[in-house]
């Protein structure tokens, strides 16, 4: 079990996506669930469920709830003890995985193909059928709290979370998905059953496939389910109001905090609210993100900082992409006495983006570069799986991957450069640093 964070961010920033050539599958059944599924030749399976039971699902006080149900569901279902669980897949060699994020919670196997139906069982009963004995949530609790100090200890990690926290404060996307150790620590059975019965429902849930085997095989091994696979009335938090604002226009004014955390190295976070998923200028902003800080050397954010003046080690920029919302972030670590120094260098590169449309040249450079990094990412089947049933589970479909190069290769210089001109805009940008 563990927490991808970061990784979710990539995924929802650099929109991982499957090889055209993949044709997807999809299924809906009596019970509300949804079934995807990508054919692959090759003899290992990812099978799992897809929830949309994320952190912002949390009532007031349930802070690192949804994080903490996915660690217990792992601790005994009604038919298997804990050890059955985790033992059921992997004396098949195979592997089980969990993670949350602020939207969905997910739950997978990675098994060869002959050992898909075991798994596949495994997987329903924890996710469907998880009693969450209290002795066993006690000494999980204490390896949660655990998680929750390292990660307090990663300033690095910890200052996205914070920022986010700021932006969004007041709204449920505004706290930590691993909640307090307080908090952790007064959970108990009643919590996560009562948290389970509302979003670990069949309609709140994608079931996802990679693998070779058949659609129809699948459907039968629902149907036939030890397990049943009930129809039940889901609020999906897709469906949630959000309380946030329509446009960047009307966000508050920016923030400007400083946090003395007494470490070697300063770290810094300098950004704004962006888009959601399907807003007309996600794709500009994803261009104009991967050309700041994206994941190449010649990155303008790395060339200036680092390549030509050797002020950080690290610097970069990200989108979080949310249902309702979105997030950009530029972050850099770097000595104390060069915090001022690395902030003006970045005013200026999105100063440039604003002030200056790109040439064709530059341009045409750039759509080239993020459409084959995008075609590299395709090479990871197992995280371009999840990515794929994560927006099959909020958006109700695949990624279109020639759409997607179509919206890149339409874009012009001035819908990129009002599109820096809105999020880059100097009187909307906050900064957290960590002193």
């Amino acid at each position: 079990m563990f927490i991808l964070i970061f990784i979710c961010v990539f995924l929802f920033a650099k929109i991982l996506i499957l090889p055209p050539v993949m044709t997807c599958t999809t299924h809906l059944f009596p019970s509300g669930m949804r079934l995807i599924h990508l054919p692959s030749s090759l003899p290992v399976v990812f099978i799992g469920y897809q929830i949309a039971a994320g952190s912002r699902c949390e009532n007031p006080g349930e802070e690192g709830l949804a994080h903490f149900c996915e660690h217990a569901s792992f601790k005994g279902t009604a038919n298997r003890r804990a050890l059955q669980v985790t033992g059921g897949i992997e004396r098949l060699g195979g592997e089980l995985n969990a993670y949350t994020t602020k939207q969905d919670t997910t739950y997978y196997c990675t098994v060869l193909k002959e050992h898909a139906r075991k798994a596949f069982d495994v997987l329903t009963d924890m996710v469907f059928h998880s009693v969450y004995p209290q002795r066993e949530l006690d000494k999980e609790k204490e390896v949660v709290c655990d998680e929750i100090a390292s990660y307090d200890d990663s300033p690095a990690e910890l200052i996205f979370d914070e920022f986010e926290n700021m932006l969004f404060d007041g709204h449920p996307l505004g706290h930590n998905i691993l909640g307090t150790a307080g908090q952790v620590r007064a959970f108990t059975t009643d919590h996560l059953r009562r948290f389970a019965d509302r979003y670990y429902l069949p309609a709140n849930t994608v079931l996802f496939v990679n693998g070779d085997i058949a659609v129809e095989k699948i459907v039968k091994w629902v149907e036939s389910a030890s397990y049943p696979l009930c129809p039940t009335e889901a609020t999906p938090v897709d469906a949630m109001p959000s309380n946030l604002p329509s446009t960047l226009a009307q966000t508050a004014s920016p923030q400007h905090k400083v946090v003395e955390k007494n470490t070697h190295q300063a770290h810094v976070v300098i950004g704004s609210l962006s888009y959601p998923m399907f807003h007309p200028r996600h794709t500009p902003l994803l261009l104009l993100n991967n050309l700041l800080g994206g994941p190449s050397l010649n990155a303008r954010l790395n060339a200036s900082l680092r390549e030509r003046r050797g002020l950080v080690y690290t610097v970069e920029s990200t989108l979080a992409t949310y249902l309702d919302a979105g997030l950009w972030m530029a972050y850099f670590g770097c000595d104390h006495d060069d915090v001022e120094k690395c902030c003006t260098l970045v005013y200026r590169e999105l100063q440039q983006l604003r002030d200056k449309p790109l040439g064709s040249r530059q341009l045409a450079m750039a759509k080239r570069q993020l459409k084959g990094q995008i075609a590299v990412a395709m090479d990871n089947r197992e995280q371009a799986t999840l990515d794929n049933a994560r927006r099959f589970l909020h958006y109700g479909k695949p990624l279109d991957i020639d759409r997607l190069f179509h919206d890149i290769d339409r874009l012009t210089p001035d819908v990129l450069q009002a599109t820096a001109a809105e999020v880059f805009d100097p009187d909307k940008l906050s900064t957290l640093k960590f002193l």
